[in-house]
């Protein structure tokens, strides 16, 4: 397919490896005024790591911001890698401060390299039964707030693993729970682990199908991101009649099961969910509000 900004080399690599790297793709001094907002929120001291009472919290969202306004070419990115900004479910998309803060997870433990021994390998999507072409998460995004050293708490990332997952969801055309689904089994059968590093404003473009995971933070210093994914108007086709209107995404997933095309049809409805962390976000959110108004 014909893509407005990603080159032919580009796109390759996101179907050989499942992700694509943007540095500098929005301002540091955003990701600076959020961070500094998060620590008011929580009533941690940025400075001072022994006011920082969880290892590892995720946050829910305040602010947000348009992808667009901030940086105009990583939304051209996206609309490449699902095939055009008119298959986006929500084409004005937004960035919010919903942070996933790793403040020393696994600290007190020998650092571990990524590897498929590593504990806590999944696929993203608890609010919905996985299929093929499921369209609630079109492409997962690792948003970098915060400078990522190595052995510093980046996510791990399995690669090779979207022909595994490919493969596990064409055998189960039911569509699979969340908790059902046994994704992380298959980082068995993967042998390309990267760690995600990089500096606060570079953003992370993941296939929907790769397998990560958190690693540890032993760094004394809080890493921020956040991974919000991007839906689909519609499900995904792996069927078209013209080959070149195929997008990144159903390239790498064709390719994953070796061939040109495939006529999938779920053989159960499609089904949302209401994950238990919803209700402990408002739960968050409703506390850090009380704090903040507390402070004024």
């Amino acid at each position: 397919m014909g893509c407005k900004v990603l080159t032919k080399e580009q796109t390759q690599h996101f179907i050989d490896k499942g992700h694509i790297v943007i540095s500098q793709a929005f301002p540091k001094d955003l990701a600076a005024e959020w961070r500094e907002f998060a620590f008011k929120r929580l009533g941690y001291n940025p400075d001072d790591s022994s006011t920082w009472q969880e290892e590892r919290i995720h946050m829910p969202s305040i602010n947000s911001v348009p992808i667009q306004s901030v940086s105009p070419y990583t939304y051209d990115v996206i609309c490449d890698l699902l095939g055009g900004q008119n298959r986006l479910a929500n084409p004005n998309l937004h960035w919010r401060d919903g942070f996933i803060i790793n403040f020393s997870a696994g600290a007190d433990r020998e650092w571990q390299p990524p590897s498929s021994s590593v504990g806590g390998w999944h696929k993203d999507g608890d609010f919905f039964r996985h299929f093929l072409d499921s369209p609630e998460q079109g492409l997962l995004t690792i948003v970098i707030w915060s400078d990522i050293q190595p052995q510093s708490g980046g996510t791990f990332v399995a690669c090779d693993s979207v022909k595994h997952i490919a493969k596990h969801l064409l055998g189960n055309p039911q569509g699979l729970l969340p908790h059902e689904a046994g994704f992380g089994q298959f980082v068995h059968n993967c042998q390309d682990f990267i760690e995600i590093t990089g500096q606060a404003g570079d953003v992370v473009l993941v296939h929907p199908f790769v397998l990560h995971a958190g690693s540890q933070n032993p760094s004394g210093r809080a890493r921020f991101i956040a991974n919000p994914p991007v839906a689909l108007k519609e499900p995904m086709n792996f069927n078209r009649k013209v080959a070149d209107e195929f997008s990144p995404v159903e390239l790498a997933i064709l390719e994953g099961l070796e061939v040109d095309r495939l006529d999938f049809q779920p053989t159960a409805p499609r089904q949302r969910i209401v994950p238990d962390r919803v209700k402990h976000e408002q739960k968050i959110l409703e506390e850090q509000k009380a704090r903040l108004a507390r402070s004024q």
